[in-house]
């Protein structure tokens, strides 16, 4: 994580917008954050925190003390941080609750919280979340720290710098956990719990189906009475063992009995098919008697339907006869019918070209095939002539149109020319207008620079007015400040003069008869000092001193507020110029009227401007228009001349086609009217001359069939005819009797031989059909029994391998539920773990043992091999994480104790290699967050010189690799060790400003 830059806007000490751009630092790597006490060094780092977390290290009541106490109710309070997370930009923007004034009526109103991720895509901010849930759920991912790990590991603040050394197992597990992304271990333990328990249960599954499965193998043998009657009696056996063999033996039994079974249903299959034998022989014989029966009784019915058949026979002879005729009796009849047709249409044609030619030198040609030829040609000459008429009309409509368009140009023309005559007076006139007008605008500068100069030094003269009365009250505070700290100081001398006037008084007062003095060593003491009425004891100086040093400090920040208002009235004055207000409010409303008068000069001069160049658009314009009408004229003319030319040549030919007819289209209809009346009786001439010869054709071929048939004339060969379906109705009809009677005769032979030696009288096939089914029946019991039998056989073997099948996998299962059991209490730190470590922490410690190294490698510098960090994976008391301990290594004694044994300068030294340790960790881990920035807020002052420069050097070797570091301090010493600075700075106004040292943008 890189941060890029950071606006803080009303924030903290902070009224106006301050900038911080950390990228000019990138180039040092380190930098220093300078100021005076209570400047606003570590408001910086808390607007960090802000921007990413909604709240800051120092304070725990909220986001309400964030706003800048210098802020007017309309002011606004904003940061702003840009910062890179791996290869993406970010841009956080928040703001707190804050009171401001209402827009609508008066008081005030609470202006909400507000937040705004954005993200850098492509050179553009992209906004990401606008809600101050949505963003911190959002930076959560983005960041994968929470805000006291991001204090633990990126900004070491002020009161917080030690917490990693001296945190808790607990708490360190919960900051390592998230910059390691160890959780999955926690996961891993918990699946294997639940395997474990998984585990367990499908053993008790297990168990139970095999215990049901006995049951049911008991009951199956119990049901089918295969227990003799004194055992079933007898009690049940418990022993696995015992009910096993119980099934075993049940098995046995029924195994017995379906051997019983099967040659009983054997010997029931014998009977029964020698049943079945002796009733297939009867009902054999009687079916054939039956057969022989029907046989002679259908041989009987056709042999009376002979005579019948003969005559069909006869019928379909002549019909087949006729049938060869049919074809050309029908084409003869078709032929006279065409050749009938064809000549009333002849008739009809020629009756139609006399219409056609009456009163015409046509009505007397015999040839008509020539007239109709010779009026083809005339048509074909018509018809190209008819075009020419049709567009003759429209020749003239686009003539007329034509002449119209070029008027209507023309015009255009005229009127354009008029407009564009008065452009050059009008351009004139306002060159003139515009030279006056940009005289008076020149004026507009140097009247706003007057006009701000004197809002400026009338703002200044308010305002040294008003600090005339602080500087006075302030003198006045520090006058009474400093007689008050002379007098306490006044009391404390006496008080010390006293004190050694009475020194002798109280030593005499501490002997002790026999013990030695402590200034003479006598143990006589003969003459002691008498003490003093109003002895000065240790509370009372220790008191007066307190009251003292108390008034002295009051009498310095007095005095520090009574320059601070000298300094501000000074400051104020000198803006002022040394005048009056009343003199600059004069002043200043002669610059506000001559500005303003500037300002409308300006505008009058912008719209006389527009205006002209408005207008000389316009004429260029017009000028291009004039040139487009002038050449769509000519186009139009020639375009006339070129009409004028096409429509002279079509009347030409049109009246030279036209004839006598009132047009070419009516001379056209009127000669195609009649060369296809003379085509029309050509065609029926030639048609009725063809279908005479076919007509007569036909009859000649009629004739001739017939006398070559049976049949006398076309009358009795007519009537022979017969329908198709009729002739294959008779024919079928025939060759079936045929065949119906060849079929009965033959069979009725075949059953005669069959039953020659046969008795005469029917068989009874009763008795013999009740011995099949008492066989039958029987056959089937046997079965059924034997069915059964071999069921119960195979259900009890199947239980009994299930059986065993489900007790081996009992033992199978419960040797691999108690190794996971036992690998799930490992992982979770459970017994048989003595160190009750589990997988997650197990992995941490290892982590946190590559901290220590790193961190090592700098504290064993910094405090010159005296100190080193230790990891213990000893077990806490009263269950709480055990692990991840750390111990301090004194190499002085040779023993380890508690971190919080360390002075106030050894723990800061402690503190800040543990966090150097732990960045170079994380940043080296793939995957893991990189911190590529890093800040260090106080703790330098508790170090002495040499210390302070082993913590610098080990600061110094943090920039390689492009990391970034910033150091908040205010020891003079660092000032000089530290080129690249940062700047904040406490106004006499009050609000503080940042300052960043140019040198350190280079």
């Amino acid at each position: 994580m890189r941060l890029h830059h950071l606006e803080l806007t009303g924030f903290g000490p902070f009224l106006e917008r301050q900038s911080v751009d950390f990228e000019a630092f990138s180039h040092d790597g380190i930098f220093l954050i300078a100021g005076r006490t209570g400047a606003g060094k570590s408001s910086i780092l808390d607007g960090v925190c802000f921007a990413l977390y909604g709240s800051v290290p120092r304070y725990e009541t909220g986001d309400k003390r964030l706003r800048s106490d210098h802020c007017a109710p309309e002011d606004p309070t904003e940061v702003r941080l840009e910062f890179t997370v791996g290869d993406r930009r970010w841009r956080v923007t928040r703001a707190p609750e804050y009171q401001r004034p209402a827009r609508r009526g008066g008081g005030l109103t609470t202006e909400p919280t507000r937040a705004e991720l954005e993200e850098l895509v492509a050179g553009e901010w992209i906004g990401r979340a606008a809600k101050p849930r949505d963003v911190g759920l959002f930076l959560d991912e983005v960041l994968g720290l929470n805000a006291q790990q991001f204090q633990q590991v990126i900004l070491l603040a002020q009161n917080r710098f030690s917490r990693f050394l001296l945190a808790s197992g607990t708490e360190r597990q919960t900051l390592l956990r998230a910059l390691f992304g160890t959780r999955r271990y926690e996961e891993y333990a918990r699946e294997l719990g639940e395997r474990s328990k998984a585990a367990q249960h499908e053993l008790d599954a297990l168990g139970e189906r095999a215990r049901t499965l006995l049951d049911q193998a008991e009951r199956l043998i119990a049901a089918h009475e295969l227990v003799p009657a004194e055992e079933a009696e007898g009690d049940r056996p418990l022993d696995l063992a015992a009910r096993r063999a119980a099934v075993d033996l049940g098995q046995q039994r029924a195994s017995y009995r379906l051997d019983t079974l099967t040659r009983e249903r054997a010997a029931a299959d014998d009977t029964r098919t020698l049943a079945e034998a002796a009733h297939a022989e009867r009902v054999a014989l009687a079916k054939a008697q039956a057969e022989l029966s029907r046989a002679r009784e259908r041989l009987a019915a056709l042999e009376e339907a002979g005579p019948q058949i003969a005559d069909d026979r006869r019928r379909l002879n002549r019909a087949r006869s006729a049938e060869v005729l049919r074809a050309p009796l029908e084409t003869a009849r078709r032929a006279e019918r065409s050749a009938a047709t064809s000549a009333e249409l002849a008739a009809s044609a020629d009756a139609a070209w006399a219409r056609a030619v009456a009163g015409t030198d046509d009505a007397s040609a015999d040839d008509l095939s020539a007239v109709v030829e010779r009026l083809t040609g005339e048509l074909a000459v018509w018809t190209a002539a008819l075009a020419h008429e049709a567009a003759l009309a429209d020749g003239e409509t686009r003539k007329t149109a034509a002449a119209a368009d070029a008027a209507r140009l023309e015009a255009d023309v005229v009127a354009l020319d008029a407009q564009r005559a008065q452009v050059p007076a009008e351009l004139e006139r306002i060159d003139t207008e515009l030279e006056a007008e940009r005289a008076a605008a020149s004026r507009r500068d140097p009247a706003q620079v007057r006009h701000d100069e004197l809002t400026g030094r009338l703002a200044a003269a308010v305002e040294a007015e008003g600090l005339a009365d602080a500087q006075r009250a302030a003198e006045i505070v520090h006058r009474d400040a400093a007689a008050a700290a002379a007098a306490a100081a006044e009391r404390v001398a006496a008080l010390l003069q006293r004190r050694l006037d009475g020194y002798a008084g109280e030593l005499a007062a501490t002997l002790v008869e026999g013990e030695p003095c402590a200034v003479c060593g006598a143990t006589a003491h003969p003459s002691p000092a008498a003490q003093a009425d109003e002895p000065v004891t240790d509370e009372l100086l220790t008191a007066a001193e307190a009251q003292r040093d108390a008034a002295v400090a009051r009498e310095r920040t007095a005095a520090d507020v009574a320059k601070t208002a000298r300094e501000r009235h000074g400051a104020a004055a000198a803006r002022a110029g040394g005048e009056g207000v009343e003199r600059l409010r004069e002043q200043l409303a002669a610059a506000t009227a001559d500005l303003a008068a500037a300002e409308r000069a300006v505008q009058r001069r912008d719209a006389l401007a527009a205006r002209r160049t408005e207008l000389a658009a316009l004429d260029h314009e017009a000028e291009t228009s004039r040139a487009s009408l002038t050449e769509r004229l000519a186009e139009a003319r020639t375009r006339i001349a070129a009409l004028e030319e096409r429509v002279a040549a079509a009347r030409e030919a049109v009246d030279a086609a036209r004839g006598e007819h009132v047009s070419v289209a009516d001379r056209v209809a009127h000669a195609t009217s009649i060369r296809d009346a003379g085509r029309a009786a050509v065609d029926a001439r030639a048609d009725a001359h063809r279908a005479a010869t076919l007509a007569a054709q036909a009859r000649t071929d009629v004739d001739e069939r017939i006398a070559a048939s049976v049949f006398a004339d076309v009358a009795e060969a007519t009537a022979a005819l017969a329908a198709l379906p009729d002739v294959e109705a008779l024919a079928e009809r025939i060759s079936a009797h045929d065949t119906q009677l060849g079929a009965a005769r033959a069979r009725m032979l075949e059953l005669e031989l069959e039953l020659a030696g046969a008795p005469s009288e029917r068989v009874d096939t009763d008795a013999s059909q009740a011995a099949l089914a008492a066989a039958d029946a029987a056959r089937t019991e046997a079965l059924r029994a034997e069915s059964d039998a071999r069921t119960l056989v195979a259900g009890l073997r199947d239980l009994a391998m299930q059986i065993d099948h489900a007790y081996a996998g009992v033992a199978a299962r419960a040797a691999e539920a108690a190794a996971i059991a036992r690998l799930a209490d490992t992982v979770a730190g459970r017994a048989p773990n003595t160190m009750k470590m589990d997988l997650e922490t197990f992995v941490l410690a290892a982590e946190l043992e590559e901290i220590v190294a790193a961190a090592n490698l700098r504290l064993s510098d910094m405090s010159s091999g005296r100190y080193g960090l230790q990891h213990t994976d000893a077990r806490a008391a009263r269950g709480a994480a055990s692990g991840l301990g750390l111990e301090i290594m004194d190499a002085f004694t040779g023993q380890s104790r508690p971190a919080q044994s360390l002075s106030g300068g050894e723990t800061f030294l402690a503190s800040l290699a543990l966090a150097l340790g732990l960045a170079e960790v994380v940043t080296a881990r793939a995957g893991g967050v990189r911190l590529d920035t890093l800040f260090v807020d106080e703790g330098f002052g508790s170090l002495d010189e040499e210390t302070l420069d082993l913590a610098m050097r080990t600061l110094d070797e943090l920039r390689q690799g492009g990391r970034t570091v910033g150091v908040i301090s205010h020891v003079a010493a660092m000032k000089e060790q530290l080129p690249a600075q940062l700047a904040v700075e406490a106004t006499p106004a009050g609000p503080s400003v940042i300052r960043q040292d140019a040198a350190a943008r280079v």
